[in-house]
């Protein structure tokens, strides 16, 4: 017995010693950064002179991903910025105001001071261009400019309302991600092309979604090319009867407007229904996927499926957002007290995901593929690791204003 006591207090005491050796450890790699005992995937190393190309510049995502990569390796190369703008100067001025200006990029403005608009500048480049028409919409000079210098192509530009014009979303979420992937494939050294999809591609089904590739045809009776071929000939028959009531009535310009783009709203819908989504968006995201893994040849592509993307959680400070988005109409009706409840199961699960954990999944995924063979798929999600309950939504929604 005196043996064993003895034994107890000598572990504890060894117990104790190796933990004061691992907090002198982390103080001293903290005080000195070369010291890094495991360097993981080597994010930060990777990205050092990399140049990318990021389509979707001025939205929420990928602002949140280009602040993480300027904070964490100012020495990247250059991030190239697919804007949708008249001319180079526009698309400049939109840099200014709608990215390196926003509040996401305050923490990099305090450290850089008076130097931060020459930091950004010199690596923030805008390229005039249009994810909807041939070889992006950018000019023959700067895109063989692009062919030769892009290492990362991130595409993150898509039409997220879940119940747009049937041939507006087929235009930038499925033909739009197939003329990125032609232009990426033409890149001389090109490493990876990143794709941010959703995880909505998948189709409404019971049970876990699985992180598997989308085939065309797997889906029944749906052909790609046949949706483009239906939605321009559903335009063609839904104006050409416009304008016949319009010859007939008082129907002006306005309304008949309104009546294609309602027409071609309700073909969407009704599409995703037959083949098994839940609205436009979820449908025409799936079918961008689908062309990804029929057209990429031999170029490494990841697919990134994000859930319902909310505020940051940490990085680069908690709870920005922009724009008043998913839960935000809910929690600020409720807090005014426009919205005195919701009729829903309690138990529902809400897979919520902070956009800096995408954006942290995202560039993990970079350092890992980039320059490998093969096609992966990464959801970033909640809902199995880490669920919430729409019932502690609403209790913490309460607690918050009281």
């Amino acid at each position: 017995k005196k043996s064993g006591a003895h034994n107890h207090v000598y572990c504890q005491r060894a117990a104790s010693n190796m933990k004061r050796a691992e907090q002198e450890r982390r103080a001293s790699t903290l005080m000195d950064p070369t010291a890094t005992p495991c360097k993981g995937l080597g994010i930060v190393d990777f990205l050092k002179d990399k140049n990318f190309l990021v389509t979707g510049a001025t939205g929420f995502v990928a602002k949140v991903l280009v602040e993480k990569i300027l904070s964490v390796q100012p020495d990247v190369g250059k991030i190239f910025l697919v804007i949708k703008a008249k001319d180079s100067l526009s698309a400049l001025e939109r840099v200014k105001n709608e990215v390196m200006n926003k509040e996401i990029f305050n923490v990099i403005q305090k450290s850089y001071g008076n130097g931060y608009k020459d930091f950004i500048l010199e690596r923030l480049v805008p390229v005039v261009g249009d994810m909807t028409e041939d070889n992006l919409g950018i000019e023959p000079d700067v895109a063989d400019m692009l062919l030769k210098e892009v290492d990362i192509i991130v595409s993150s530009a898509a039409n997220t309302t879940f119940d747009e014009r049937y041939d507006f979303s087929l235009e930038m979420n499925t033909r739009g991600v197939s003329r990125l992937m032609e232009f990426g494939k033409r890149c001389k050294r090109v490493q990876l092309f990143m794709h941010i999809s959703t995880a909505y591609a998948n189709r409404q089904i019971h049970g876990p979604a699985l992180e598997k590739l989308l085939h065309m045809g797997d889906s029944e009776a749906m052909d790609i090319e046949s949706e483009f071929n239906l939605a321009k000939n559903t335009i063609a028959d839904i104006e050409a009867e416009v304008a016949d009531f319009q010859k007939s009535s008082s129907l002006d310009v306005i309304d008949s407007n309104k009546m294609l783009t309602q027409r071609m709203r309700d073909l969407g819908i009704a599409r995703a229904r037959k083949f098994g989504w839940q609205d436009t968006y979820g449908l025409t995201k799936a079918m961008g996927e689908m062309l990804l893994v029929n057209e990429r040849g031999d170029l490494p592509v990841v697919i990134l499926r994000p859930s319902i993307v909310e505020s940051t959680f940490s990085s680069p400070f908690p709870g920005w957002i922009e724009g008043h988005r998913m839960l935000d109409p809910i929690i600020s009706h409720y807090g005014k007290g426009q919205l005195g409840g919701l009729f829903a199961d309690p138990n529902t699960i809400l897979d919520l995901v902070p956009v800096d954990m995408v954006v942290n999944a995202t560039l993990a995924a970079v350092a890992k593929h980039a320059g490998k063979p093969g096609i992966h798929v990464y959801h970033v999600a909640s809902s199995v690791a880490n669920p919430i309950k729409l019932q502690h939504v609403v209790e913490a929604i309460f607690e918050h204003f009281k």
